[in-house]
């Protein structure tokens, strides 16, 4: 077979119940999606999830140094965060019903 000609997708079997592949199918219809893609995406993500929280970050020395003193140092307040936090929610506003 020719380079050109070789499948670029590979076909994935699984048993699943229907108790499974009815959840599934309901959050794959609430995305807009075929079951195919939903559960391709899904698996892809938990696959790269898995992958970045065994993948060692490498750094130089000084890169450390700097990144430690970036994390020892006094707390930054961020003013969009302090207001939103300072905000009343919803549900808290004077006027709204009960």
């Amino acid at each position: 077979m020719s380079r050109a000609a070789e499948k670029k997708e590979h076909p994935l079997s699984m048993r699943l119940p229907e108790a499974d592949i009815a959840i599934i199918d309901r959050a794959a219809s609430l995305r807009g999606r075929s079951r195919t893609d939903f559960v391709r995406e899904a698996a892809v993500r938990a696959a790269e999830e898995v992958l970045m929280e065994n993948t060692p970050i490498r750094m130089t020395p000084g890169g450390f140094d700097a990144f430690m003193a970036a994390l020892s140092g006094p707390a930054v307040p961020v003013p969009e965060i302090v207001e939103l936090i300072q905000r009343p929610a919803p549900w808290e506003e004077a006027g709204s019903r009960k």
